[in-house]
């Protein structure tokens, strides 16, 4: 309760400044009807501003010098006052009213982008989790709680959405048969994204065929390292993806990498058998307890589930390439400097992906949300356990984050065993 009370008076605090920097009375008026600053300013100060109006040149000098100050005062605060404002959600310096309340641009994005896709999250404590700076992505749920309690409006968000209407659909006409060819700044996206892949598709595609005929640990191992290795070249090769900060980089693709994993192994159609999968673990090198043959077992499964219910769907190219960086650009990755701008790519992503299948599949009104609806899913598959199965032959204990970090900061791909590229 004591924190609903302190969130209110913030509110009312930030209404009264916006209140006062817009009200055309003057001065003195404004200054009076702040309780918020007679208490630093002498309550005659307004009467003198205006008293010295009418004092002869010369007299009263006391009264002018202190009619001087007290305009000094005034303008000063007048200046310091839309720095108080805070975001009512986090706490955050505010940019301005957005869906009725005071918030900070990542607060505002956020808010929008839940109600826009109308997300459904859930918090793995007791739905009551702090939401500052330092905690406001830990807890989507509890976040977008706060947005509800402290009085955002969801149909302010509706209100202001612009739905996609038939006549954009001439927008992304197809020209000459190829759909990247279109009038549409989202195709210009998405040839971007496809033009940072570091490897042909097809290439993959022909080692997994070769590997499924026989498939050994060896192979198992190299193609997994591609992979793990055209992800981070991928992300890096995206022209807009330099440009974020160094550690807002390393933040996204140490959070990120596993699912852009699964991802590439879906699109190559890796073979994810058991028995070299084990062994490439090295679950056959020393006695293990049944209990750990059983959990590992598991995990494969879990992740043969979730490569094959994306080859079911026939995910082409471009659907590929948007889905990864609907992946890679979340704001869920702790420390981002510039949540916002990773938002904004997440958001365009997903529309040059809506936009896309719309134009390419449209006896598939349901495609869009079936490829949404697998990304959650994604994270099923533990990165501990893909590190397991498939580069403990290659790296031994150090962790992937810690190559991808390495990487990223030296600008220059890590010396791979396997990653003789011919």
């Amino acid at each position: 309760m004591a924190m609903v009370t302190w969130r209110n008076g913030e509110e009312d605090v930030a209404r009264d400044s916006q209140d006062g920097i817009s009200s055309p009375v003057s001065q003195g008026e404004r200054l009076s009807l702040s309780t918020d600053l007679t208490g630093h300013l002498n309550p005659t100060s307004s009467l003198d501003i205006s008293s010295t109006r009418q004092t002869p040149q010369g007299a009263h000098s006391s009264n002018i010098s202190q009619s001087i100050t007290s305009q000094s005062s005034t303008n000063s605060m007048d200046k310091q006052q839309p720095q108080q404002i805070e975001c009512v959600v986090c706490g955050d310096k505010s940019s301005g009213k957005h869906y009725g309340q005071f918030t900070c641009e990542g607060c505002k994005s956020f808010f929008k982008r839940s109600v826009r896709r109308n997300l459904g999250y859930t918090c793995r404590a007791s739905r009551n989790c702090p939401i500052d700076q330092h905690h406001r992505n830990q807890c989507q749920y509890c976040r977008l709680k706060k947005c509800v309690k402290v009085g955002m409006r969801r149909e302010a968000v509706q209100r202001g959405r612009m739905l996609p209407t038939q006549p954009y659909h001439g927008q992304f006409s197809i020209t000459n048969g190829d759909p990247l060819q279109c009038h549409s700044y989202l195709s210009g996206y998405i040839s971007l994204l496809m033009r940072a892949e570091p490897y042909p598709t097809s290439r993959y595609s022909t080692q997994c065929m070769q590997s499924n005929n026989l498939v050994g640990i060896e192979n198992i191992c190299e193609l997994a390292a591609r992979m793990l290795f055209s992800a981070v070249e991928w992300a890096r090769n995206i022209p807009f993806f330099p440009d974020l900060q160094i550690t807002d980089q390393v933040a996204l693709l140490r959070l990120t990498w596993s699912e852009l994993f699964v991802l590439n192994a879906a699109q190559c159609s890796m073979p994810v058998h058991v028995a070299p999968l084990l062994a490439a673990a090295g679950l056959h090198a020393a006695p293990m307890s049944a209990e750990r043959v059983v959990s590992f077992m598991d995990h494969i499964r879990i992740f043969q589930e979730q490569v094959e219910k994306l080859k079911v769907l026939h995910v082409d190219s471009a659907e590929y390439s948007c889905i990864k960086a609907i992946v890679l650009f979340t704001s869920d990755a702790c420390g981002l400097s510039d949540v916002t701008h990773v938002d904004d790519l997440q958001e365009k992503s997903q529309c040059a992906l809506e936009e896309y299948i719309r134009s390419q599949y449209p006896n598939q009104p349901n495609r869009f949300g079936k490829l949404l609806l697998r990304l959650p899913s994604l994270r099923t598959v533990s990165s501990s356990v893909i590190e397991q199965l498939f580069f403990i032959r290659l790296v031994g204990k150090t962790p992937i984050e810690t190559l991808i970090r390495d990487m990223l900061l030296s600008g220059s791909s890590f010396n791979w065993p396997y990653m003789s590229m011919q």
